[in-house]
């Protein structure tokens, strides 16, 4: 199904040489007086990270710790040192852990996580050298990875070559980041014949399959396909779910239909489907952009009385069309609420929350802003904190 053509390839030669000259000029660490993840937590000098988790290469508490790893990457990709990141990342893969697949499936999704997708794809290709068998698990790591390049040519590449050569049958899981990258690359029609290909071999679409593409149609202006793809998934048994309600009724708020996306709801529940916070968000959203804010107050004061707790997107929602509306007093209450609550709207909303307190001549309640305001931690910076000011010192 794939055509061929010249790509880049992504093969890169084994680094372990590498691993090895920079191993050799590190001195044996001191013993630790702290656990190594209390330390490893708190160091932010990139090369005492670097030193520090590389002496601890063999602590099964390290090893297992998932976020020990993601966060020393992280900040090792922020200081541009990804010779560590190879380094600590090559080493671990010829230790015991090495012969585990899903220890090599976190080391090839962190590869991919700091754009280094040809160690990610040479981790994959490798895998045997390091005693690790290779299933559909590690191919979908390494496939989500080249995903994320959206490089057409070097996907179907992949597709084609690598299920045959290691004998892996895709599942419905490769069939799913297949579909994203294609709807991502704007390639809607490509997308939904790929589902209609896997299906012949034997790969189900599942929900997640089904509100891809009905969202990227939606995305794309063609409702119609959107709108017959809702009614294939429900005649083929699989049922829609919060996720996949909420693609429409994003479309539907896009349209200026609210009272329909509100309708959506009780059908949800109807379904025994609970809505989620972005379902209200983007219901109490629908009615401001409709003309409705009288209804979307009246949708947040409803959920309030049942018992929900209303999260930040929810705040930042109330608030900045509460400004937009001019109704500063229902907006200061609201943002006084969720900074209390450590929830701070958007620089912007906050601007223009002031500035109208400061219009009303509220200025009793911009100085309580803004006293919240600078009680943020982490604080804002100088700069805002000095736009801000200006603001309340024009009154």
């Amino acid at each position: 199904m794939f055509s061929l053509r010249p790509v880049r390839r992504f093969c890169v030669t084994t680094t372990a040489a590498a691993a090895t000259s920079m191993s050799s000029q590190i001195s044996k660490p001191k013993t630790l007086d702290e656990p190594a993840l209390v330390k490893i937590k708190a160091e932010r000098d990139p090369n005492k990270l670097f030193h520090l988790f590389k002496a601890n290469a063999h602590n099964r508490l390290v090893i297992e710790n998932r976020f020990a790893f993601e966060d020393t990457v992280s900040l090792l990709a922020g200081a541009n040192r990804f010779d560590y990141i190879e380094n600590l990342l090559e080493h671990q893969k010829i230790l015991p852990q090495g012969r585990r697949e899903g220890f090599i499936v976190r080391i090839i999704m962190l590869y991919g996580k700091v754009g280094m997708t040809e160690h990610a794809l040479q981790t994959f290709y490798t895998m045997h050298l390091f005693g690790c068998t290779r299933t559909v698990k590690s191919f979908n790591a390494a496939l989500k990875v080249l995903a994320q390049t959206l490089d057409l040519g070097a996907i179907q590449v992949f597709l084609d070559e690598v299920p045959r050569r290691f004998g892996i049958s895709p599942d419905v899981f490769s069939l799913n980041i297949i579909i994203k990258a294609f709807c991502q690359m704007g390639i809607v029609d490509s997308a939904y014949l790929i589902m209609v290909e896997m299906e012949k071999v034997g790969i189900r679409p599942d929900v997640v399959t089904y509100t891809t593409l009905i969202s990227a149609f939606y995305k794309n202006g063609r409702s119609e396909i959107a709108n017959g793809l809702w009614n294939l998934m429900v005649h083929k048994g699989c049922l829609p779910n919060s996720a996949t309600f909420n693609v429409r009724i994003q479309y539907l708020v896009n349209r200026r239909r609210a009272w329909k996306a509100n309708s959506l709801v009780a059908k949800m529940q109807l379904l025994r489907i609970n809505p989620d916070d972005v379902t209200f968000n983007l219901v109490i959203k629908g009615f401001y952009l409709s003309g409705y804010p009288e209804m979307a107050r009246r949708v947040y004061s409803a959920l309030c009385d049942k018992g929900y707790k209303p999260n930040r997107m929810i705040y930042q929602t109330l608030i900045h069309y509460d400004c937009a509306a001019e109704e500063f007093n229902l907006a200061f209450r609201m943002c006084k609420d969720s900074m209390e609550k450590k929830w701070f709207p958007s620089v912007d909303t906050i601007c223009k929350l002031l500035e109208g307190l400061q219009k009303k001549a509220e200025f009793t309640k911009a100085r309580i802003i803004m006293m919240l305001v600078q009680r943020r931690k982490p604080p804002y910076s100088a700069d805002v904190l000095g736009v801000f000011q200006s603001i309340i010192s024009e009154g």
